[in-house]
């Protein structure tokens, strides 16, 4: 995949995605629902190596509903979340999906958290999904 560019909305803050995303993840959990304002979060989990960052971030430690930290990074200015670290998955991040310039080519590829899924939310069945978070591997 080419390099992938986006930022937030009011362009403070850019970043560039370089190479494919290991997965990319609705997040139906309800602090993604609460920071997103939203039925749920779209995600592209990458390494934290392949993304560059202009512009500063602010962070609001969050803790998931398995007791972990996400440390939730959005812009300062406009706070349009951009990105979130977690501190069960060192060296990746969750790109948010609606924050790419160019969505035209985004398919999730799992859904996580399906226990606190909306009830009017229905996505395509061909599209797996599991009750709490990925396991580990």
């Amino acid at each position: 995949m080419a390099k992938q560019t986006g930022g937030c909305l009011c362009g403070q803050v850019r970043y560039e995605l370089e190479g494919d995303p290991i997965a990319t993840a609705v997040c139906h959990c309800t602090n993604c629902q609460r920071q997103s304002g939203a039925a749920f979060s779209l995600n592209h989990l990458v390494a934290e190596a392949q993304l560059t960052i202009k512009g500063e971030l602010a962070t609001f430690d969050d803790t998931s509903e398995t007791g972990s930290k996400v440390y939730r990074k959005f812009c300062p200015k406009c706070g349009s979340p951009i990105i979130s670290t977690l501190e069960a998955m060192p060296g990746m991040a969750a790109i948010k999906v609606g924050t790419l310039d160019d969505t035209s080519t985004v398919t999730p590829s799992v859904q996580v958290w399906c226990d606190s899924k909306q009830n009017w939310v229905e996505l395509s069945s061909d599209l797996p999904g599991v009750p709490k978070n990925m396991p580990a591997a």
